[in-house]
């Protein structure tokens, strides 16, 4: 007789996968067999694992074991390319996901059949993955952040969102170069456990490097200094967003707790590898944090780091009383940057008339 509910195996490491193969009388080389199936085969039900003997694959679904991807309810695909994903998990909760490509994503001729892997002209894609439902930080100029939060996402929530927009995209590592970003709905650092494994996961499952993954945090500082100490971690992105306390605080009100002096106190003492540098991100608010003034009091916080400055004209959306500054202010901000010696970068909005781009996520249905 079949278990009542389902028991997820995406999320499980090669220890605990292990520990259930023994536990079912199979030999341990069973669990590196799971492992490869689900992370880097990305099979779909362990009726498919034809590694594992007949017996074995019918137990597991006896036990009432899946594999536990996701379920992709809708996508939306933007005039740029991108597109979002609604993401619903096993208790009707969802999250968005987004997939950004450069380059020819097309098909390689007429008449190509879908799903011919081999006509694919795959490059290089970023995939744009959310931590929690909702989010509990509550920065003024996010639209996620009118959701709050529900729940952090478990390491194999986490993990299944790529796999379901790699699946769906027909998009293998090693085939193009993928990055991610844990850039998407929730605060990364509010889930660290869970968030830490995922990584884990997709570095020696799925087979992306963690030198193509960045994590952005609004400032948990102790969870910065964690994550400096970890064997196998992203490149870290910080959203500064205001260069003084007093600005901070009034559009992240995270800023009370761990004010601009302790986020740069972590950010220089983060421990960086060979020819890596730390991220601020920087949303520019017209009128409110975008002035020259406020450029050179960033170029004060942040000069002699080994780190550049991500400039991004707010994305507006229903419910945010900001509004975003013309070209002529972003271009000015960026330039007293790269006077003073700090690598600035305009970051161009991907995905924005289909509500995909930073700061937009928010579940929306159309």
């Amino acid at each position: 007789m079949k278990a009542e509910r389902e028991k997820s195996l995406l999320g499980l490491d090669i220890q605990e996968l292990t520990e259930l193969v023994e536990g079912s009388g199979e030999p341990a080389y069973r669990g590196r067999q799971l492992f490869q199936a689900i992370y880097g085969e990305r099979l779909q039900s362990p009726e498919q694992i034809s590694t594992l003997p007949q017996n074995f694959r019918r137990s597991l679904l006896d036990q009432g074991y899946s594999v536990g991807l996701p379920t992709i309810e809708k996508r939306f695909v933007s005039s740029d390319g991108t597109v979002r994903y609604l993401i619903a998990f096993g208790d009707t909760e969802s999250v968005e996901t987004v997939w950004m490509p450069e380059g020819d994503y097309g098909e390689a001729g007429d008449g190509t059949e879908a799903g011919d892997e081999e006509e694919k002209q795959w490059q290089r894609a970023t995939i744009c993955v959310s931590s929690q439902v909702g989010c509990a930080v509550g920065c003024e100029f996010c639209l996620t952040a009118l959701l709050g939060v529900k729940r952090n996402l478990t390491a194999g929530e986490i993990v299944g969102q790529v796999i379901a927009v790699l699946n769906d995209q027909q998009a293998f590592p090693g085939r193009a170069r993928l990055n991610l970003v844990f850039m998407g709905m929730g605060e990364p650092l509010l889930n660290y456990d869970n968030f830490m494994k995922a990584v884990r996961l997709l570095v020696e499952g799925v087979g992306i490097p963690e030198s193509r993954m960045t994590v952005s945090t609004a400032g948990i500082v102790p969870r910065i200094y964690d994550l400096g100490k970890e064997a196998v971690r992203p490149k870290l992105a910080i959203s500064l967003n205001a260069p003084n306390d007093e600005l901070r605080s009034r559009v992240m009100p995270l800023n009370h707790k761990w004010n601009v002096q302790a986020l740069l106190a972590a950010a220089r003492e983060f421990p960086l590898r060979s020819r890596e540098r730390l991220t601020f991100e920087y949303v520019l608010l017209n009128g409110v944090n975008d002035s020259a003034e406020n450029a050179k009091e960033v170029l004060e916080l942040v000069r002699g780091m080994r780190a550049k400055v991500n400039l991004i004209a707010l994305n507006p959306g229903p419910g945010i009383d900001f509004s975003t500054p013309d070209e002529e202010r972003v271009l000015a901000f960026q330039q007293v940057l790269m006077r003073g010696g700090v690598p600035a970068f305009i970051r161009k909005p991907r995905g924005r008339d289909i509500y995909a781009a930073c700061g937009q996520l928010k579940r929306t249905s159309s």
